[in-house]
């Protein structure tokens, strides 16, 4: 196998493992050790490094594993990610895990935290809720504080208190993981056939399972393989995918309209790696402080967001600009209702900047991949033809 082949295999591997085994193998090397699971979208990772804590993504099953316990506790009628989490729990994939963070995405999410607290599924259940005020006297008191909680929270687990110089550190490895992926994106912006989608997501993915000093090299061999040429160009449009930010698309719906002649250059699939927008200053005093300014001056934008004074629509476009893509495809999981809500005005705006558009819903049901590919293709063919 060539490097880039080692690299995907084993990223396949371990992204797609349901029952995490590299993470409890990396637990299970130390006694000092604490792994805490971590729902979408984004979870600042850096506060668990620092405690020698490991943060793993929990992105549900998508089609890898059948629901049955899981829709004993779901209604029918909402996204697929909690059922699929709930399955995990109930089939001691997720025994090993200390604790469990639960971001404010949704009402979804914030009621699978209490189902984790009754069925006492690890040492501790946190709901995380964002600050939805962005002055730093208020969102940013706030945030600290919830960050607090969290770090006493794994304190409690495995007894390694929180230092400047760890945080600092931490911090600086995580900033080398979001400058490689920016530049990942960069490449493909201008040479999407030198890794396709799919494989970039494989590797972002990846990243969430496995200890950053593990993912970074990485990295590092990924970029230096696609600067050089490789692959052949074809004849595709370039798309921007936006709405797929929290529970993940299949990697069949992103073959899909990949196949139907859509490169994608930019996409919110594995948004919480590449939430911050720069790099957080990893020498200060106030590390913590740091990843909070951070959080309220250099966040992305998506549905989970209020987004009063910088909408969402103005920086969707923006995006498509600065990618130079020929068209926005909104792909949202069924039911996803921050999304879908979203969806209207997002594509009023895209109206208005006279950006073509499509948009369609995924779940579990890999026999749709056929109409999301002739839908994309015809959009690919339209835009082809006549903007």
């Amino acid at each position: 196998m060539n490097p880039l082949n080692n690299i995907l295999t084993y990223c396949n591997e371990v992204a797609f493992d349901m029952n995490f085994t590299k993470a409890k193998q990396w637990k299970a090397a130390a006694t000092d050790r604490a792994l805490i699971g971590f729902l979408p979208i984004y979870f600042p990772r850096e506060i668990t490094h620092a405690v020698n804590g490991l943060a793993v993504g929990l992105l549900g099953v998508g089609d890898r594993k059948q629901i049955i316990k899981g829709d004993a506790y779901y209604q029918s009628y909402i996204c697929h990610l909690p059922r699929g989490i709930i399955e995990l729990a109930l089939d001691n994939s997720l025994d090993a895990f200390d604790g469990f963070i639960f971001p404010s995405i949704c009402d979804c999410v914030r009621n699978l935290s209490g189902m984790f607290k009754l069925a006492e599924k690890g040492k501790f259940q946190r709901y995380f809720d964002y600050p939805q005020n962005f002055d730093a006297l208020i969102g940013g008191v706030f945030y600290g504080q919830e960050l607090n909680k969290i770090i006493e929270d794994t304190y409690q687990v495995n007894g390694v208190k929180l230092t400047t110089e760890n945080l600092n550190h931490s911090i600086a490895l995580y900033n080398t993981n979001r400058k490689l992926i920016r530049e990942i994106y960069n490449i493909r912006q201008e040479y999407p056939w030198r890794l396709s989608a799919v494989d970039t997501y494989t590797i972002l993915r990846a990243g969430l399972v496995i200890p950053v000093e593990e993912h970074n090299p990485m990295l590092e061999e990924v970029v230096e393989i696609i600067s050089e040429e490789r692959g052949e160009p074809m004849d595709n449009i370039r798309v921007v995918i936006t709405g797929s930010f929290c529970e993940q698309p299949p990697l069949g719906l992103i073959k899909s309209i990949e196949m139907a002649g859509c490169y994608i250059v930019d996409d919110d699939f594995m948004l919480g790696s590449r939430w911050i927008q720069g790099d957080i200053d990893a020498h200060t005093e106030d590390p913590l402080g740091a990843l909070t300014h951070a959080y309220l001056t250099d966040s992305t934008f998506s549905s989970a967001m209020y987004d009063v004074g910088n909408p969402k629509g103005k920086r969707l476009v923006s995006l498509v600009r600065d990618r130079n893509a020929d068209g926005v495809i909104f792909s949202a999981a069924s039911f996803c209702d921050p999304a879908l809500l979203d969806r209207p005005e997002l594509q009023k705006t895209c109206d208005e900047a006279g950006i073509p558009h499509i948009n369609f819903q995924y779940h579990e049901n890999t026999g749709q991949f056929k109409v999301i590919k002739e839908q994309a293709g015809t959009f690919s063919d339209s835009i082809k033809l006549w903007a």
